[in-house]
């Protein structure tokens, strides 16, 4: 139907005869000339329609924004001084010996490209949307994400297998997505929170190296970069140890920012243990591109009789530490008062700090409301630890190290982006030698990653003491946000039941759940890990966005509702019937 795209057209195709397809983005009309910029998946092209082709031109006089052309006509250049330089094809038009209207459109309710804050409206009309430059190239962006991926594996002699849809419900932390069965009443199938039991049963199969670009389901409360169905890069290795994953896996990304984004990578990436990363970040996501860190101060104020500092760095879980913002002793005491009031949101009672005049004059050239709590030999130490500088302004965070943490983490991203030192570059690190478990708001010990981690310890170490234990667990950071997870799996059956244990699942209960993998496990299982990397998330970040929605063609809001389809609906009775079920919701409400 047609020759070539319209983003396609350029001074080579001069004084040709072509035919282009596409929606009418704008029309306009000069003085009897009429001017239409044309649509694609590829591009736009101006296309001129003059009075020398009345019925051409009848025909361009009615058309309307989204109205769906072809149309014929020659490649020439434009007139000096109307060159577009906004468009790849901004220095040719195309004058029109022919048109036709294959489609007409009713007035959108909104104008593509319209820059407007994401809403129900954008979702609802979803196709207007999709034809937007941005949604198109987030789009083609994605294809390529995901197509780089497929050759990469291959070459390092992956395969794509399949992992089923359908499955049984297994405790992965987050509320399964369940379908009923029709020929099995009362029984449920599960959508798979990951493809986790099934790649490392590849494993066992001794298919060696798995991958799969697959979708997920969790039925669980939304933020914005979460979706209740989402998109993994999920793989998985035999043979292996954290060090073989990481290396492969860093090389895959490196490769596929030079192949889509053009962009040299720094080599290598940063590795950090968990325990670093939350001392120095505060978070087990540290963003790199902000230059400052979190020091320790425990050793030195534990001793001091300012009791604030004094009682939190004398207790096992408690901790205090300052945070130096470089240059910002001009910052005002509202200013502070906003940052006070970001930290107790995260838990903390108060933020002490120190204002560095002039280092030269003593305690004279420092502004605190603290220093009088402090002896002048504390007071030196915080500074020398601080690497204090003149016109540096000292925060400080005092109490349950968790609580320190996250509050100095938090207030760390503020100072970098009010200070400007927040650097617009891609930095990478891996984290690796999480916790096996976290306490639950119950006190009960439930896994940080998944229950089928590996730890560095044994058996008997997991038994006696498992909130000690450190699992063989990495993740990769990108800016701030994690963009993928793995560990090196348990590959023996004491190990993993042993964890199960821990968990409170008795044997009896671990093999009515899991007797599938367990079974598996007794027939000799390779030393195998992976790594799943969250696909929407990784390209949101490639293409510059906030939102994985505007990575996604058809995404869920926040309530896990498609206002384009209007799912989830109602079934009508008869199919609730045959699935031998019923319905506490009163229906004709609904």
């Amino acid at each position: 139907m047609r020759t070539h795209y319209c983003g396609e057209l350029n001074d080579n195709l001069l004084g040709q005869e072509v035919v282009l397809c596409g929606w009418v983005h704008n029309r306009r009309d000069h003085g009897g000339v009429i001017f239409i910029d044309l649509r694609d998946l590829r591009g736009k092209a101006q296309i001129v329609i003059d009075p020398d082709t009345p019925e051409s031109f009848s025909i361009a006089e009615n058309v309307r924004s989204e109205y769906v052309l072809k149309v014929k006509g020659i490649v020439r250049e434009r007139p000096k001084g109307t060159i577009n330089e906004d468009m790849i094809t901004g220095a040719v038009e195309v004058l029109i010996s022919d048109i036709t209207i294959l489609n007409a459109s009713i007035t959108p309710p909104f104008p593509v490209d319209d820059a407007q804050t994401y809403s129900d409206t954008r979702l609802r009309h979803r196709i207007i949307d999709l034809r937007s430059d941005r949604m198109r190239d987030n789009l083609i962006l994605r294809a390529r994400v995901n197509d780089f991926f497929r050759r990469f594996l291959s070459e390092n002699q992956f395969l794509e297998v399949e992992t089923p849809i359908l499955t049984k419900a297994t405790p992965e932390g987050a509320r399964d997505y369940l379908v009923p069965s029709r020929t099995h009443p009362g029984s449920f199938f599960a959508l798979p929170q990951s493809p986790q039991l099934f790649k490392q049963l590849l494993m066992m199969g001794g298919l060696d190296r798995y991958y799969q670009i697959v979708r997920c389901f969790r039925d669980e409360d939304l933020r914005s970069d979460r979706q209740p169905e989402f998109t993994q890069l999920d793989i998985e290795m035999s043979f292996v140890n954290e060090t073989d994953v990481i290396d492969l896996m860093e090389r895959m990304i490196k490769n596929l920012f030079g192949a889509v984004l053009g962009v040299s990578l720094k080599d290598p990436f940063v590795r950090i243990s968990y325990k670093d990363a939350m001392e120095k970040y505060g978070t087990d996501r540290p963003d790199l591109r902000n230059p400052l860190e979190i020091v320790d101060l425990s050793d030195i104020v534990k001793d001091c009789e300012f009791k604030v500092f004094a009682e939190p760095a004398g207790k096992k879980n408690g901790r205090v530490a300052l945070l130096r913002a470089p240059e910002a002793s001009s910052i005002t005491r509202s200013q502070i008062d906003s940052y006070t009031n970001l930290v107790s949101q995260h838990g903390a009672k108060g933020l002490a700090y120190i204002k560095i005049n002039d280092l030269e004059k003593g305690s004279e050239g420092l502004q605190s409301p603290i220093l009088k709590f402090l002896s002048e030999s504390v007071v030196n130490e915080i500074l020398m630890a601080a690497g204090a500088r003149n016109g540096d302004l000292i925060f400080f965070g005092a109490g349950e190290s968790k609580i320190v943490n996250e509050s100095l983490g938090v207030l760390r991203l503020k100072l970098g982006e009010d200070l400007g030192l927040t650097e617009d570059q891609w930095r990478f690190c891996w984290v690796r030698d999480f916790p096996m478990f976290e306490q639950n708001d119950s006190g009960a010990l439930t896994p940080l990653h998944h229950p089928f981690t590996a730890s560095h310890q044994s058996v008997e170490f997991l038994q006696e003491t498992p909130e000690m234990a450190i699992s063989r667990a990495y993740d990769l950071v990108l800016n701030g946000l994690e963009i993928g997870g793995g560990s090196i799996r348990i590959d023996d059956v004491e190990t993993q039941l042993s964890v199960l244990k821990v968990l409170g699942i008795d044997q009896l209960e671990a093999e009515e759940k899991f007797g599938f993998l367990l079974n598996s496990l007794r027939y000799g299982c390779p030393p195998h890990g992976g790594i799943a990397f969250g696909l929407d998330r990784l390209v949101m970040l490639m293409a510059g966005e906030e939102s994985i929605r505007e990575v996604i063609a058809f995404p869920k809001t926040q309530t896990a509702t498609c206002p384009l389809t209007d799912a989830p609906g109602m079934v009508d009775g008869k199919a609730l019937q045959d699935l031998s079920l019923k319905t506490t919701v009163d229906r004709s409400k609904g």
